[in-house]
């Protein structure tokens, strides 16, 4: 084994800090006033949510003072591919790696472990990196238009970027060894990248096979990462490879059509395309050490030369076909419910048996499936599973942790997780709350279940009437308890304001930085239709997912429709808890995983997104719709409203898939408010509704 050379470790961090302080100071107003909120501090947090021993053992001094690494360890696979790891293994104060065998904890990335070791260094580095941490804390947004830049630097705090590079120092130096692997395709591994397909996934078995029978490991391993490497420890683990014994997913997901690719049939181009060009530029980074001792893989570059752009042909084919047969075959496989790789997509969590704590959001790309995993992750006690739901993003995951009256920090639940699951330390993890929640408007909450006890839906009935609390929306309307006794029809089309709302932040993994977009929908409310209830008397829950029975009607053969729930402060401002979308072709339901209500009413519809099953519509023709929003937790303050907003269109977060675009023709779109038949809002609260 090697040490890491202290002078490459130091000079890589000082580029990075750099890198980090440059792009910091293009959007720094200056040092925040005392008169704004206080910086981030750490603090000792709700009862129940912060163990102090827990911290002092992860931020305390270390078993082992060093840690060494051994760069590109070749993994070869079954089918001759390579993949390439670097395993992180504790030192001795010479710098030696303990003979002592320990527990293994995997990190499967498609990001490049030249990407994830930069940041590594620079997170783990001592004085450097709380030196990095402290200067960010000492400048406060809130107040300003940018304010969102606090979550991204609340990150740091958290303690989720050891997660993300697949390598906490602490927990090395505390007697793990660490391997992060790209995975095929990507950073430095050969191969196509195959994007959670089932040769991946298998992939990820024979890894842990070669972890397993490697001599500086005792055999027990975890997984830990965020995001992809969420998702892929989900997938190895229903699968109960031997020797797996802990996960620690950072914003995972387990069904990857319904969550991101194509929800409610509507294709998820806002994120997709990024996401794509990232890991397709990525792994075109070569491996510098092998150029310069002559031991370049050519099979590398001829697998990269061969396949350069993987899943781009898909996207563009997706977007741009006007029909079903010019799609690409795997965009096929996408949207036929019953093709080898929507069945790769959906992890079946029911099969899992490894011991899951889990970290997710509220808006986060993969809130379908975060809210489901308490109830989804069946064969597993309350003991062995664990959620965080914070008020997040995909890319501000933990920025609501490890401060005043929050949750640990993320690497200090990681070590206690993995203490107690492969080493067998009797420290109390196992009796953290089940679930964990940060309610949108309000505090936090822990119990054993989600939603939270005590909830009662109801419907809240769409009206014409006016609210009189959306004076620039395109048309200001009721929500009420009762149904409608004026018949009426409000129009809407496909417009671009929600180009300014948190939908969009969502698709931009939360560094969408603009609070008058994203803790605010009025701008995209101006092309909308808004529905607002009465303003409710007392501090009201709302908790579990929601669905919008709406009648329809179309000037096409088919319509997209898009839904933002939100909470409307008596100053007018409105702040999205929960959104949905439908394509009305696409708007067939399985029931065997939908959930009704108590009365009936669909709750969460899960829909089918098959292609062989597309119902198209007459133009002018009724057509009633059940519209899904994601499950939330969130309270209404004293005097705030509940609202709905109804759209035409919401890019950037999704697109019509090309064969739907073709029939809308982005024509208008229209509500049908009937007594006899009535659109109406199925929502879960702790008090009724006014």
């Amino acid at each position: 084994m090697r040490s890491t050379r202290p002078r490459l470790r130091y000079a890589l961090s000082a580029l990075f800090t750099a890198f980090l302080l440059v792009g910091t100071a293009v959007v720094v107003p200056g040092v925040a006033g005392r008169a704004a909120a206080e910086p981030w501090k750490p603090g000792a947090g709700v009862a129940g949510m912060i163990n102090p021993e827990w911290i002092a053992s992860h931020d305390g001094p270390t078993q082992y003072p060093g840690m060494t690494v051994d760069w590109d360890v070749p993994i070869r696979l079954s089918d001759g591919t390579v993949l390439k790891a670097n395993v992180f293994r504790p030192a001795d104060a010479a710098g030696r790696a303990i003979t002592t065998k320990t527990p293994t904890v995997v990190n499967m990335t498609p990001y490049s472990k030249f990407v994830s070791a930069l940041a590594q260094i620079a997170v783990n580095t001592p004085v450097l990196s709380d030196a990095l941490i402290g200067f960010l804390n000492l400048f406060n947004f809130a107040g300003t238009p940018i304010a969102g830049v606090n979550d991204l630097r609340d990150v740091l705090n958290g303690g989720v970027l050891n997660s993300f590079t697949g390598v906490d120092r602490k927990l090395v130096q505390n007697g793990y060894t660490q391997v992060v692997v790209d995975v095929r395709g990507t950073g430095n591994s050969q191969g196509v990248w195959q994007v959670f397909a089932d040769r991946e996934q298998q992939d990820t078995v024979e890894v842990l096979d070669w972890v397993r029978n490697q001599p500086w490991t005792n055999g027990r391993m975890g997984m830990t990462g965020v995001s992809y490497s969420g998702i892929n420890q989900l997938q190895v683990a229903s699968k109960n490879p031997k020797g797996l014994q802990a996960l620690f997913p950072v914003v995972p997901g387990a069904d990857i059509a319904a969550d991101i690719v194509a929800p409610g049939g509507g294709l998820g181009v806002g994120f997709i395309g990024p996401w794509l060009a990232i890991v397709n530029i990525l792994k075109f980074i070569p491996d510098l050490r092998s150029l310069l001792n002559g031991t370049f893989d050519w099979t590398w570059l001829r697998d990269r030369i061969q396949n350069p752009a993987v899943f781009v042909p898909e996207l563009l084919s997706g977007v741009f076909s006007p029909t079903v047969e010019g799609l690409t075959p795997t965009t096929k496989q996408l949207i036929d419910k019953d093709s080898p790789m929507r069945a790769a997509f959906r992890t079946p969590l029911d099969k899992i048996t490894t011991p899951t704590f889990a970290l997710g959001g509220w808006n986060d790309l993969f809130t379908n499936t975060e809210w489901r995993l308490p109830k989804d992750l069946s064969a597993l006690p309350a003991s062995k599973k664990k959620l965080i739901m914070g008020d997040v993003a995909h890319a501000t995951a933990t920025s609501d942790m490890g401060g005043v009256n929050q949750p640990t920090r993320a690497d200090v639940l990681q070590k206690a997780w993995f203490d107690k699951w492969l080493k067998d330390e009797d420290n109390g993890i196992d009796n953290y709350a089940p679930v964990t929640v940060h309610r949108k408007g309000g505090g936090w909450w822990q119990g054993d279940t989600f939603p939270e006890p005590g909830q009662k839906y109801q419907r809240m009935y769409l009206s014409s009437l006016p609210s009189g609390t959306a004076p620039t929306a395109l048309s200001d309307n009721s929500l009420q308890t009762a149904p409608p006794k004026i018949a009426a029809r409000r129009t809407v089309g496909p417009g671009l304001s929600t180009l300014c709302s948190d939908d969009t932040g969502q698709a931009m993994f939360g560094l969408l930085v603009f609070t008058g977009c994203t803790k605010d929908t009025r701008v995209a409310e101006m092309n909308g239709l808004t529905f607002t209830s009465k303003p409710v008397g007392k501090s009201t829950v709302i908790s579990g997912p929601i669905n919008l029975r709406l009648n329809t009607t179309q000037d096409a053969r088919d319509a997209y429709w898009s839904v933002i729930v939100t909470d409307v402060s008596p100053d007018g401002r409105s702040e999205k808890i929960s959104s949905g979308q439908l394509t009305t072709s696409l708007r067939q339901i399985d029931e065997s995983r939908s959930i009704r209500t108590a009365n009936g009413d669909y709750a969460s519809p899960y829909y089918q997104l098959d292609i062989k099953q597309r119902e198209l519509v007459k133009p002018g023709q009724v057509v009633q719709l059940d519209i899904g929003t994601h499950a939330v937790s969130a309270i209404l303050k004293p005097g705030h409203r509940l609202r709905v907003d109804v759209f035409a269109l919401n890019l950037i977060k999704s697109m019509t898939v090309g064969p739907v675009t073709a029939e809308t023709l982005f024509r208008p779109q229209h509500v049908v408010i009937d007594p006899k038949q009535p659109s109406y809002l199925v929502v879960p609260s702790d008090n009724p509704l006014p």
